[in-house]
Formats: C-alpha cells, sequence, structure tokens
C-alpha cells in the first residue's frame, strides 16, 4: 500500500512542471502565423526533394553512360552543385528574382538572408511569407537542376575544367535572366506567359547549353560510321537508371506541387501532384509501346526517357490543365521525345543520354501546351486569385494564350543558344572543350580523376584485354 502511494505522489511530481508549463503557456499562435509556419515546412521539404533529384541525375546519367566514365559522371554532380550553390547565392538569385526592369533584377545580390532586405529588394516573391531563406534554397535547386541538364550534352567526353568556367557563367549570366523574364516579374510575366514550374525557364535553358555542347564537341569516338550510320553505344547499368528515374519522379513532386510556395492554399499542391503523375504515367507506358512498334522490342531506355519527357512537359502546364489533358500531354511528350532522339541521331548529333529531347523538345512541347489545354479557372487558382496568362485554345481563349507561349519559348530558346555558344566558343578557342582522343579512350574516371569508378571491374577487363593482345 505504502508503495503505492509513493508511486502516485511520484508521478504527480513528475507530471506538475508540465503541467504548470502548460498553465503558463503563451496563447496560441494566429491563423497567419501556423498558415506561415506550415508554408516554411512545406516549401523547404520541396526544396529538399528537388536537391535530392541531382541523386536522380547522378544515377541516371552514370548508368546511361560507359563503366570507364561512370565516375566521373556521377561525381561532376556533386562539384557542379557547389558551383552552381555560390554562384547563385553571389549573383543569380539577384539577377532572376530581385527588383529591376523587365530584362534582370538588380537587387539582392549576396544574399544575407535577413528579412528586411528580402522585403526591400525582391517584390516578385512577396506572394509569399516564406522566409528568403528557404525561398532562396528552392530557386537554388531549380537552377542546379537546369546546370545539370546542360551537362549532359558533355558527357564522356568534356573537360574537367570547362564545368568550373561554363557551370558559373551559365549560373550567372544565362539561368536567372529567362528566370527573371517569367518569374521575376520580367517582360514574358507581364504579358501572361505560364509556366508554372519550368518547362522553359529550367528544362529547355539547360536543354539548349547540352545541344550547343553537342554540336561543338562533336561525336564520340565510335559513335558514327564513315557513312554517317550511328553504332550504338549502350549504357553500362540499366538498373542504375531505373533508379535514377524513379527517384526523379519522386523528387517531381517537391518540383511542381513545391512551386505554390505554400500547402494551405486550399490543397493545390494536391492537384497539381495528381496532374504530375497522370502525365508522368502516361508518357512511360506510351514511349514503351511506341519503342516496341518501331524496334520489334519494348526499349527499357525509350521507356525511362518517355516518363522524363513527360514530367518534363507537365512541369509548364501542371497547374493550368485538367487531369485528362496531363494524361495528352504526357503521353505525346514521350512519343515525340522518342522520335525525335531517333531523328537526330540519324542526323548526326550524339547526345548521349538524349538531353535535348527529353529536357527540349519535351520543354517546348509542354510550355506550348498550356496554350492548348489551360482553363480560365486554373490560371486564376494558380496565381492566386489574379489570372496567370488566360485559357487555351481547346478552352475559348482563341489563339492568344498559345501566341505568348510561342513567343517565349522563341525567346528563351534564342536568348540561352546565343549566348552558350559565344562562351562555349571562346572557352573552345582557349583551353578546349574536349579531352585528347587518348583520354578518350581510356576514360574519364582514370585520365581526368586519376581512379576508376569501378576499379576492380575496369582492372579485370583491362587484364583480359591484355591477354587478349
Amino acid at each position: 500500500m505504502v508503495k503505492k502511494v509513493l508511486l502516485a505522489v511520484g508521478a504527480l511530481l513528475l507530471l506538475m512542471p508540465a503541467a504548470l508549463a502548460f498553465a503558463d503557456d503563451p496563447k496560441p499562435p494566429e491563423p497567419g502565423q501556423l498558415q506561415a509556419a506550415v508554408d516554411a515546412v512545406w516549401v523547404m521539404l520541396a526544396a529538399i526533394l528537388v536537391i535530392f533529384m541531382q541523386a536522380g541525375f547522378a544515377l541516371l546519367e552514370a548508368g546511361s553512360t560507359r563503366m570507364k566514365n561512370a565516375g566521373h559522371v556521377a561525381g561532376k554532380t556533386i562539384l557542379t552543385f557547389g558551383i552552381c550553390a555560390l554562384a547563385f547565392w553571389a549573383l543569380g538569385f539577384g539577377l532572376a528574382f530581385g527588383n529591376g526592369n523587365p530584362f534582370f533584377g538588380t537587387t539582392g545580390f549576396v544574399l544575407t538572408g535577413l528579412e528586411d532586405q528580402a522585403k526591400a529588394a525582391f517584390s516578385s516573391l512577396a506572394g509569399s511569407d516564406v522566409p528568403i531563406s528557404i525561398k532562396f534554397l528552392f530557386q537554388l535547386a531549380f537552377a542546379g537542376v537546369s546546370l545539370a541538364i546542360a551537362w549532359g550534352g558533355f558527357a564522356e567526353r568534356g573537360k574537367l575544367p570547362v564545368y568550373f568556367i561554363f557551370g558559373v557563367l551559365f549560373t550567372v549570366l544565362i539561368y536567372p535572366i529567362v528566370a527573371h523574364w517569367v518569374w521575376g516579374g520580367g517582360w514574358l510575366a507581364q504579358i501572361g506567359m505560364q509556366d508554372f514550374a519550368g518547362s522553359t525557364v529550367v528544362h529547355l535553358q539547360g536543354a539548349t547549353a547540352a545541344l550547343v555542347a553537342t554540336l561543338l564537341l562533336k561525336p564520340r569516338i565510335g559513335k558514327f560510321n564513315k557513312d554517317g550510320t550511328p553504332n550504338l553505344i549502350p549504357g553500362h547499368n540499366q538498373v542504375l537508371s531505373v533508379l535514377g528515374v524513379i527517384i526523379l519522379w519522386i523528387g517531381w513532386f517537391g518540383f511542381n506541387p513545391g512551386s505554390t510556395l505554400s500547402a494551405m492554399n486550399d490543397g493545390f499542391f494536391g492537384y497539381i501532384a495528381l496532374t504530375t503523375n497522370m502525365a508522368a504515367a502516361a508518357g512511360g507506358v506510351a514511349a514503351m509501346i511506341v519503342s516496341w512498334m518501331y524496334f520489334g522490342k519494348a526499349d527499357i531506355p525509350s521507356m525511362l526517357n518517355g516518363v522524363l519527357a513527360a514530367l518534363v512537359a507537365i512541369t509548364a502546364a501542371c497547374a493550368f490543365v485538367e487531369p485528362w489533358a496531363a494524361i495528352v500531354i504526357g503521353a505525346l511528350a514521350g512519343i515525340i521525345t522518342f522520335f525525335t532522339a531517333q531523328w537526330f541521331e540519324k542526323w548526326g548529333l550524339d547526345d548521349p543520354v538524349y538531353a535535348f529531347s527529353v529536357h527540349g523538345i519535351a520543354g517546348i512541347w509542354g510550355t506550348l501546351s498550356t496554350g492548348f489545354f489551360a482553363t480560365s479557372e486554373l490560371a486564376t487558382r494558380a496565381g492566386g486569385g489574379t489570372p496567370v496568362g488566360g485559357a487555351g485554345l481547346f478552352y475559348g481563349g482563341g489563339f492568344h494564350q498559345l501566341g505568348v507561349q510561342a513567343l517565349g519559348v522563341a525567346g528563351a530558346f534564342v536568348f540561352v543558344f546565343v549566348l552558350s555558344f559565344i562562351i562555349l566558343g571562346i572557352l573552345k578557342a582557349t583551353i578546349g572543350l574536349r579531352v585528347t582522343e587518348e583520354e578518350e579512350i581510356v576514360g574519364l574516371d582514370l585520365s581526368e580523376h586519376g581512379s576508376y569508378g569501378y576499379p576492380e571491374q575496369m582492372k579485370k577487363l583491362q587484364g583480359q584485354s591484355n591477354v587478349t593482345a
């Protein structure tokens, strides 16, 4: 009995501090404070998901290239994201989202993270109460994705020093300018361009830079025969590529829904997740079926590219179109990307990871698609009550929105192509873009880093080659 009493007293003593603390608690947070806190957590989570897409790119590109380059391809993902983070913090973020003129921002450089600075320098981001440091991380993640796409055109033959120089210049002279045009209150925003999460801003920009690199670097050794016919250079690990695409698919739920910058806007981020997922599913299935009809075999890399192309396409349209339209957009993206990849290769373009087909062509289609399928109701909802553009052709909007979208695509493509060509052309004439023939044959793992991504396996293959010789 005494023991029970002592236990009860002990329990009361333990509970007293909690009870007193509860009694002394301040008033519960105001609804606005609660919304700001939830939104901040949501955008931070979305930023983490988008940054984690770098792991998807590393696995996809490493699996899609040869074993002798796998370590290099995966490792440069870390290097270039670090370069991008530093350059975007110093200059890129201000150029993209700072107050300025219709073409670029002129405030907010060398971000301090202070909210007073944010209110004065970033009017284009004032619609959300999320702290400026979290907004920066979210937008940095997007810039990092665009740069990762650009490196696809350099695969298996680009010099490592070029990654440092072009990475900085892309992040401060190319990407933020188009971002400002569309998302920073620039001239394309002023005429109502619809690109909710970046089919043009992120994907077309990166893909256009990749296209320029592919043209200037020329094809890999052994890719084409003397008569111009292409040879298949398969990636070394389809399982890595599949895992990379799964990670990218998951990361896209930060990419598109996170662009609401709010978790409490009537659950609109959930609707965007729905359209994103339906498009991706349709793209993968459509590309697999088309490849089966074309090759006589169901091609796994084509299916993977179909998923990615659909995700790229729906990135612009996810907030503006109905679910059935998202399925159509995704399926067409998968089909278009499959055929353009075949055509570009036949025309002599060696794009090892099909960067321009997957991110460029699909980015163009996705941006144009809102000119067909956008609804006026969703355009208003996407803008938080202020319409972003208008209805598409199939919803009574005529050709106006389609014309705006086409102008935005053309302006972004020309700007990025010309500036990338100038920068990479200068680098080619000075330090050179491409490794030597001997270095390319040995592989970039060894020639650029002094070790292989798969040391045991490569030593085994070298031993077999010496025995054969």
